[in-house]
């Protein structure tokens, strides 16, 4: 296989201004989710990807199914390239993104390139490993080895809402069976462990009375800082539960939204928030969410006269070591230690993603694609996300030579 992998490194050096032309174009075409109309961006990769050679199967979600999932449109596109009998890799990437919010340097949706990073939202996040994975798959056909297996690509359009009408949907709907998945990573590192997430609404209901006269009303708002300082409180708790996960860390919880109250000059009558728990693979998640339902409920019974009701918004599982990653496990990092120069080392990370779908099906999965060390590095979820393309382009060498050894002749 040797000449094929100089073959697929030639392939890919001479690809490069066309693999990050198509990325730009990725990035300049908006996605946010909320509010979740990602059917156009869907179409848009679609069309991109047929122009590359490849034919592109558009799965839309039913209105209905979207709608129950906050979103506005989603279709799903599936790639499949048969090279022979044998198991089939799926690589997944999800193209929805979080809204840019302020901060940015650039537009958030130019794609500008800066000292050899492209910048924009979604670009590291993970619109990056639709280049990375079609680019790969594109080296692999060029070189025209004799393969055993196949590889799909699975673009979907929900990560940011929790999965359940992108990979979740497609694996239900019997629309992929893959036996192995690698999804959207990052390039010095393997992941084999991720956190769960339990996103909870709160809602902490008095009477409204008149400001003049709050006695005769039931504080909502007085009631829900009480709460919440309970809740912060277990918070720095929860620093003491470290998991045996290299890289996962604590359990972590934060408020994120919160609305109420009427007027100024009015007792408030009523309170919402919204909360995200982060669950290590260490911890049972229905025990998880009982322990802090509990105690939500617990402090808002100490307010007479309020009504407090707790509710699941969402409940992803911890994505969790499972027999059969180690064979992607020894390809990626073998490929990854020979392009990047540098141990790649399995490890743990305290996101949640679309791979626990795959595992949770019982396909052996890891995660693996273009980017830096940490989120954190490429301004994920932040102003001026961006990536390396150098990261790019040698990833996409990784994933294009793990293809020849996992499907490789035997």
């Amino acid at each position: 296989m040797s000449s094929a992998r100089a073959a697929v490194r030639g392939f890919l050096a001479r690809e490069r201004d066309r693999q990050a032309a198509f990325l730009a174009s990725l990035v300049r075409v908006p996605s946010d989710n909320p509010p979740g109309d990602c059917r156009p961006h869907a179409e848009h990769a679609a069309r991109a990807l047929e122009a590359l050679g490849f034919k592109v199967e558009r799965y839309p979600v039913p209105d209905a199914l979207v709608r129950q999932h906050g979103m506005k449109s989603c279709t799903n596109l599936v790639v499949r390239e048969r090279f022979g009998p044998g198991p089939t890799i799926a690589c997944n990437a999800h193209g929805d993104v979080v809204p840019p919010g302020g901060g940015w340097s650039v537009d958030p949706y130019s794609a500008e390139i800066r000292d050899g990073r492209m910048y924009g939202r979604g670009v590291a996040v993970s619109k990056s490993d639709f280049a990375t994975y079609a680019w790969a798959l594109l080296a692999v056909k060029a070189v025209g080895v004799p393969l055993h297996g196949a590889i799909e690509l699975h673009f979907t359009y929900d990560e940011e809402a929790g999965g359940e009408i992108g990979p979740a949907w497609l694996l239900r709907e019997g629309i992929v069976k893959p036996d192995f998945a690698i999804c959207a990573g990052f390039s010095y590192g393997v992941t084999t462990a991720h956190n769960g997430c339990l996103h909870l609404e709160v809602e902490v209901v008095g009477k409204s009375g008149h400001a003049a006269e709050p006695e005769k009303g039931d504080d909502a708002m007085e009631a829900a800082a009480a709460i919440l300082q309970d809740i912060y409180a277990y918070r720095k708790a929860l620093v003491a539960h470290e998991s045996i996960v290299p890289g996962i860390g604590s359990p972590t919880l934060v408020v994120g939204l919160i609305s109420g109250g009427i007027n100024t000059n009015v007792v408030p009558d009523r309170v919402v928030f919204r909360l995200d728990r982060r669950i290590i693979p260490d911890e049972n998640p229905a025990d998880a969410e009982r322990v802090l339902t509990a105690l939500i409920r617990k402090s808002a019974a100490a307010w007479k006269g309020i009504r407090c009701e707790v509710k699941r918004i969402l409940l992803a599982k911890p994505f969790v070591r499972r027999p059969g990653q180690e064979h992607m496990v020894h390809a990626i990092g073998k490929n990854a230690r020979e392009v990047f120069g540098v141990e790649v080392k399995p490890h743990g990370v305290p996101l949640y993603t679309d791979a626990r779908h795959y595992s949770e099906a019982d396909i052996p999965t890891v995660l693996y694609g273009a980017g830096p060390r940490t989120l954190e590095e490429a301004n994920g979820h932040r102003a001026d996300e961006n990536l390396l393309l150098d990261d790019l382009h040698r990833a996409t060498e990784v994933m294009a030579l793990t293809f020849l050894d996992l499907l490789e002749s035997r």
